[in-house]
């Protein structure tokens, strides 16, 4: 069984992402959608939260699982019996750090391979962040978001305004 690994931090999973997964699902036997900690970034959703949401909108995909982990991504994919790391690529500015940490990750475990899917170009320009900041300004976020999140997305930024730091 071919087991693949889509790591990321998904705050929140954008359309972008979904693409991704689904194309990747369609690679492999199975996909493990990983929500991961990047010590850079202060997140919107818990870890679970984002677990949860990605659950959601994958609902309808047999093969793929989701999980998070705060381990090393190498490391994580030896556990899981993972040969494959996926990761999407929007620009050639994502291909170099990308491809960086690629090399980190083969040389901590060598079994372990990463293919770049690229973004299809109806999601070259989108990220979480980029969605984040259109939150703020209440635009139509149906082409950004998975339909289902949309209203937990929403409800975040409203808890943020009224200043209630619910994560």
């Amino acid at each position: 069984m071919k087991i693949a690994i889509y790591p990321g931090s998904f705050d929140p999973v954008t359309s972008g992402h979904l693409n991704i997964i689904r194309r990747a699902a369609n690679i492999f036997d199975k996909l493990i959608v990983c929500v991961m900690v990047n010590t850079g970034k202060n997140p919107m959703f818990t870890q679970e939260e984002r677990v949860e949401l990605i659950r959601r909108v994958t609902s309808d995909i047999p093969n793929v699982e989701v999980d998070y982990s705060a381990e090393l991504l190498a490391e994580y994919a030896k556990r899981k019996g993972s040969c494959v790391i996926v990761k999407g690529l929007r620009a050639g500015s994502d291909f170099e750090n990308e491809f960086q940490m690629a090399l980190i990750n083969h040389k901590i475990n060598p079994h372990l391979d990463t293919m770049f899917l690229t973004a299809e170009h109806q999601y070259m320009y989108l990220s979480s962040s980029t969605v984040k900041e259109l939150g703020n300004y209440n635009v139509n976020l149906s082409e950004f978001l998975p339909e289902q999140i949309i209203p937990d997305f929403q409800r975040r930024i409203k808890e943020r305004r009224q200043g209630g730091n619910s994560k």
